[in-house]
């Protein structure tokens, strides 16, 4: 493992200004909504609303296709080597979709050059687990059998589609299935069992303790422990898996999740590089465009993954 990496760059007046107004405004919008007692049709409104203005990078172009029974959003900047990005977005597995993360994968899409595929898999409580997985998998594999090279291929997800990444590369390894070429996680849920949370002095303006009972609830089996490998996968086996990249917040609950899989995958044996960005919140790389730290986070996504298809350590 690298050296956990802390970013704390100075941000700039305005900056510091913006990034106080963001996070009382999630607080009040997000934070405030995102809770057991309003319904989850509800909680998607609120997020589509508040992702609903997004602006696509110049030069990023979209288009939807159905693979291997999924409905897909692809974001392109044109020629790209055969390099392939599988987005799964974040939402505690009960709300979001590609469009609600469009800020994160139209800028990865500009920034790596790369075509990021985005998933939108089945929600809970319509869909429990395992049927998210089933349909990663199930996009992962099209990709596979039209032509696409595991070398030039990578992985990355948010919250719970950081989750579902670690999930998806387990299920591969086990099936002896082409590995891609590297995962990327954004402050991903690795154990449901929500034991060890973090306290950020500053709070944590986006996710509370309430609303991600109320998500392990609806998509956990009740049939399946919380701790077992197959639902937290920082109890997994997870030698042999390829080099990971994890971005997490100082600032969030779920903040230990990421520092506890950065340590079991190093055990492991697995290439891991650990970012920690100071006075960040939960997926705090979707204001991209807007932060310049979620630009920097972003663009060291890139770096990353350019190095992996490259084939450099």
């Amino acid at each position: 493992m690298t050296a956990p990496v802390e970013f704390s760059p100075p941000p700039s007046r305005s900056q510091r200004l913006l990034s106080g107004f963001l996070r009382g405004a999630l607080r009040l919008l997000f934070r405030g909504l995102m809770r057991p007692s309003v319904p989850v049709a509800w909680q998607r409104r609120v997020l589509n609303a508040l992702t609903a203005a997004t602006l696509t990078p110049r030069g990023v172009t979209r288009s939807d296709e159905i693979i291997a029974g999924v409905a897909c959003e692809w974001q392109r900047v044109g020629f790209d080597g055969g390099r392939t990005l599988l987005y799964l977005h974040g939402g505690a597995y009960l709300v979001g979709s590609p469009a609600t993360h469009r800020a994160i994968t139209c800028n990865l899409a500009r920034l790596s050059g790369a075509a990021v595929c985005a998933a939108d898999y089945r929600l809970a409580p319509e869909y429990r687990f395992p049927a998210p997985l089933e349909d990663a998998l199930a996009v992962y594999q099209a990709l596979l059998e039209r032509g696409q090279d595991p070398k030039k291929l990578a992985i990355a997800g948010d919250s719970a589609g950081g989750h579902l990444t670690l999930q998806l590369a387990l299920a591969l390894k086990e099936r002896g299935l082409p590995l891609p070429a590297a995962l990327v996680v954004f402050s991903p849920v690795t154990d449901v069992t929500c034991k060890q949370w973090h306290q950020p002095p500053a709070g944590d303006p986006l996710i509370s303790r309430a609303w991600v009972e109320q998500a392990v609830g609806l998509f956990c089996p009740p049939q399946v422990p919380l701790d077992s490998a197959l639902l937290s996968p920082v109890f997994a086996d997870l030698a042999g898996l390829p080099p990971l990249l994890i971005q997490v917040g100082e600032d969030e609950v779920l903040r230990n999740d990421s520092l506890r899989l950065a340590e079991a995958a190093y055990r492991q044996g697995v290439a891991v590089e650990l970012q920690r960005y100071r006075d960040c919140w939960h997926v705090f790389q979707a204001h991209a465009g807007v932060l310049d730290i979620a630009d920097r986070a972003l663009g060291e996504v890139a770096g990353f993954l350019s190095r992996q298809w490259q084939g450099e350590a």
